[in-house]
């Protein structure tokens, strides 16, 4: 279990610069990485560094962070395969870090491997509607994804023994060197008969081929958090490909796109929407009902003499965020009607008498003419 937040993690102030966490970083790698430090715990603590560093060294995923909290930011994502499974939270591709390592601690691209190899991460993109982005929702998505061959148990080997590679001696890589005007250049390679694996099987699986792996699809069942905002990624652990054996599958990024909504826009946690008012509305007031994104309706009083383009707020009717819901921006828009009944037209006619506003003259003929018959029969 992790502790701390991810500023806690790197012993840094939320308010430190790109400089700042570099350097922690740096400090506390070099520190806690597996191959030099020997305490119980170190290698827990170092991937805690390197999720935190992760997160925090991009700008943008730095911005959500701060913004959903550490709990929602981890915690986005639960998921497992039918019957049970796996579970995994928000995070972010660590595999750039590699190179890192290596400066830190003489390694390079010619070094042999420390041992057999997670598998690659996968990343696949979903839409859903604003309603889920919104409230939060469970989704079932179909991946494709190779997983330890269940015949070998993922040893390619039909005995499921294996044996050192007589070929690169166990270590998976091929050394060749070229002599070039600037002296000897060696170049090390994966060993063409072990694959890199340093380790080849007795005698070949006949279900994999000799692979250790075979393809299947699963049903993996998705946990989208109330608040995900548009491009954000959510992590379901050891749903990528499979490993080399004795290491774990690599993880599945799944890239959360959000569909507009023909009624809603989203600002941070408000939604907004636009209420239609005439103009009698307008200046005298009036109490309407509003739909909110759930479907349900809830009342709005609306202030005599409200301005097109005013905002009204309806409290804890946008984003369902845990613990501190948005609000729901109620834009209005008054709308002049195209066709009135010669009653409204007398009446609009009257509003600009009393304003002193001239009065167009078919307009004024057919008011003043109305009052002419209605006082003549009067007379009568």
């Amino acid at each position: 279990m992790a502790a701390g937040d991810y500023y806690e993690r790197l012993g840094v102030p939320r308010t430190a610069d790109e400089k700042e966490i570099r350097k922690a970083y740096r400090n506390l790698a070099r520190k806690y990485h597996p191959d030099v430090c020997k305490e119980p715990g170190a290698e827990e603590r170092f991937k805690e560094i390197n999720e935190a560093y992760a997160t925090l060294s991009d700008a943008e995923k730095r911005t959500q962070y701060d913004r959903v909290g550490h709990e929602t930011f981890t915690n986005a994502s639960k998921g497992s395969y039918a019957g049970g499974g796996y579970e995994g939270g928000f995070s972010s591709d660590f595999s750039g870090f590699g190179d890192i390592f290596d400066a830190f601690f003489g390694g390079g691209r010619g070094a042999s491997p420390r041992g057999p190899q997670r598998g690659d991460d996968l990343l696949m993109r979903i839409q859903i509607p604003l309603e889920d982005a919104v409230a939060g929702a469970d989704r079932e998505v179909e991946v494709w994804h190779t997983e330890p061959c269940p015949a070998c148990d993922g040893t390619g080997s039909e005995t499921k023994t294996l044996h050192t590679c007589t070929r690169c001696g166990g270590t998976g890589q091929m050394r060749q060197a070229s002599q070039t005007i600037f002296g000897q250049f060696v170049r090390m390679t994966p060993c063409t008969q072990c694959g890199g694996r340093g380790m080849v099987p007795d005698t070949a699986c006949r279900t994999c081929g000799g692979r250790g792996n075979q393809r299947v699809k699963r049903t993996v069942k998705v946990h989208v958090p109330a608040g995900i905002e548009h491009g954000m990624r959510l992590r379901i652990e050891r749903y990528g490909e499979a490993g080399e054996y004795g290491a774990p599958n690599g993880d599945l990024y799944i890239e959360v796109h959000v569909a507009p909504h023909d009624r809603f826009v989203r600002h941070g946690d408000n939604l907004e929407t636009i209420l239609d008012l005439t103009p009698a509305q307008a200046v005298l007031g009036s109490t309407v009902e509003v739909r909110t994104i759930d479907g349900r309706t809830v009342e709005l009083k609306v202030p005599a003499g409200v301005q097109y383009n005013t905002a009204l707020r309806i409290p804890g009717e946008g984003v369902k965020r845990r613990g501190r819901p948005g609000d729901l921006l109620v834009r209005i828009r008054i709308t002049v009607p195209r066709h009135l009944s010669d009653e409204e037209r007398e009446l609009y006619a009257r509003i600009l008498e009393v304003e002193g506003k001239a009065v167009p003259q078919d307009e004024k003929k057919g008011f003043f003419s109305d009052l002419s018959d209605l006082l003549g029969g009067k007379k009568k």
